[in-house]
């Protein structure tokens, strides 16, 4: 993983699903690869056993170094110059303050937590109980 980075993130959740669309289509973000981690359980319980659980927030991998929740949604947006779309806008203005992304991050992990448990869907894709790798 060279150049690129590398966002994971939650593909039964509505929020996480639309987020990452619009990085993949409207951020032009170079070298950017998105995956749904609960279609790579194997890369995810690694990753889980290294400390980083995605029920606590997304997984960014770049340059050899992994950020997690906040920090991971704060480095996106900082890297995001020009976006294609208002609502990527919007967000790029409010989570590349790291003040206000430690803020607001709670209230999206509330969000996910809420719409999986309305889909009938497990807030944890691996835990201590469901390793995969």
């Amino acid at each position: 993983m060279s150049d690129k980075s590398l966002f994971i993130y939650d593909g039964e959740c509505p929020f996480c699903n639309h987020f990452a669309q619009l990085i993949e289509l409207k951020s032009n973000l170079p070298e950017f690869e998105i995956l749904d981690g609960r279609k790579n359980l194997s890369l995810l319980t690694q990753l889980y056993k290294q400390g980083y659980d995605l029920n606590k927030g997304a997984i960014l991998i770049s340059d050899k170094n992994i950020m997690h929740g906040a920090d991971a949604i704060n480095w996106i947006c900082s890297q995001i110059k020009e976006p294609s779309d208002t609502l990527l806008e919007v967000l790029r203005i409010i989570f590349t303050s790291n003040k206000m992304t430690k803020f607001f991050f709670p209230f999206l992990l509330w969000g996910r937590r809420l719409s999986l448990t309305l889909k009938g869907k497990v807030w944890h894709p691996v835990g201590e109980n469901n390793q995969f790798f």
